[in-house]
């Protein structure tokens, strides 16, 4: 299986300076509705394989006047060691699944790449308060492509990966809002 890495770049620091997690709390000011039910009963389940253990958490995305837009049930990445893994183990990502990257801190220039995917996703790049300030439709490396020059630049303290175009499908634009218990 090919492997994907994070490179998660700021002006100062290095993927070992992202220590720490942002514990307890909520994002965007109100508990998020798990919503699940009957739509993931026949999804694949995720997190799965190298993700099983991880902590999980549903993400809301919501518009400006706070209509849902779309939801999924994300792996928390929440370490150096697990925002570098990324997706890399993940063969494909469920319609209803996503991987939140959680910083410490907001991040000004963090990059990430699609180094060795298999598999295109959505980049959504979100403030403390959970707004949305970047999104990037990510597609797959082509066949002769590694991916490390696919770079996709953004800010924010959280970083949430979805399949590819899932923002498209669900409407989901910058100055919307990410929505989710840690």
């Amino acid at each position: 299986m090919r492997r994907r890495r994070l490179l998660a770049a700021i002006g100062v620091g290095s993927l070992g300076g992202f220590a720490g997690c942002t514990s307890g709390g909520l994002v965007d000011g109100g508990a998020t509705d798990s919503g699940s039910g009957s739509d993931t009963d026949s999804a694949p389940e995720w997190p799965s394989g190298s993700y099983a253990g991880y902590d999980t958490t549903t993400v809301e995305a919501r518009s400006a006047d706070g209509d849902r837009l779309g939801t999924v049930n994300a792996a928390i990445a929440d370490t150096g060691d697990k925002r570098y893994l990324g997706l890399s183990d993940a063969a494909a990502l469920p319609e209803d699944a996503g991987m939140l990257f959680v910083f410490s801190a907001e991040r000004e220039d963090i990059t990430f790449v699609m180094r060795e995917m298999d598999f295109g996703i959505d980049i959504v790049y979100a403030d403390a308060e959970g707004t949305i300030t970047r999104v990037h439709n990510a597609p797959e490396p082509g066949p002769n492509e590694d991916g490390n020059e696919q770079k996709y630049p953004g800010s924010g303290q959280y970083v949430l990966e979805v399949p590819y175009k899932w923002t498209d499908r669900n409407g989901v634009a910058v100055g919307d809002t990410l929505a989710f218990e840690l």
